[in-house]
């Protein structure tokens, strides 16, 4: 059983891509700060001043709605780059970075950093590889929200986070990542209680189950059909 590795996967763990020396390096250039779970990192409207890595702990990274409500865009793990979409331009920031626990990051100012991509090639090719996988992935978010029905959306969400985070234990799919129902709502852009019901019809169907906020997929061929094909009404109402 495999779920197909999909191309615009960001790799993720940033950090260990690089070589030693060019890590100690790249490290050496900031310092080190600590975050409480559900503290802001940065916010919409403060100035982008750092490019940050995360040592330890959960990131999300979201936008709010105009009526207040979280849109999740990604989640950020531990060796992940983040804070990268003012580097080139400046400005001030677009979107919330917020610690889902306890968290140590290494923020390194703007010029140091873009001082030290210039010095270093293959690093600032990692980059751009990092920032053209997020944007398509972001792309393939806003398709997902205009042209998919809810169950689509959050069997395609399984999927690509199977993808970047999926572990094979025997014969299913660990995904090594604690979510909540309202979570996966606020990627999804839905509520919590029809992801609620998408899951319980899902985990009915076999197809996964959940334990401490952790999901198992049992079916991961069905999963990826249900993405390829687009049949996941149909495959959850027959």
């Amino acid at each position: 059983m495999k779920m197909n590795k999909i191309w615009y996967i960001p790799p993720n763990d940033f950090l260990s891509n690089l070589a030693d020396s060019d890590r100690k390096n790249l490290l050496s250039l900031g310092n080190q700060k600590s975050f409480r779970k559900n503290e802001l990192i940065f916010q919409a409207g403060s100035p982008g001043d750092y490019v940050y890595f995360l040592l330890d702990g959960r990131v999300k990274i979201f936008q709010l709605s105009s009526n207040g409500k979280e849109v999740i865009m990604w989640f950020c793990f531990h060796g992940e780059m983040f804070g990268l979409a003012e580097v080139t331009r400046g400005g001030n920031r677009e979107v919330y970075a917020r610690a889902c626990s306890d968290t140590e990051i290494i923020r390194i100012k703007q010029d140091a950093f873009k001082d030290y991509l210039l010095k270093n090639p293959q690093v600032a090719l990692l980059t751009i590889d990092l920032l053209s996988c997020r944007l398509r992935v972001l792309g393939d978010m806003l398709i997902n929200l205009t042209a998919d029905d809810v169950t689509s959306r959050v069997i395609k969400l399984l999927t690509r986070l199977s993808a970047r985070y999926g572990k094979k234990i025997g014969d299913y799919i660990y995904l090594d990542i604690p979510l909540t129902h309202q979570e996966i709502a606020d990627m999804v852009s839905t509520s919590r209680q029809t992801v609620s019901t998408i899951m319980s019809e899902l985990k009915r169907k076999g197809v996964l189950r959940t334990e401490n906020h952790c999901i198992h997929i049992h079916e991961p061929e069905l999963l990826e059909s249900m993405m390829e094909d687009n049949t996941a009404e149909k495959v959850l109402i027959n």
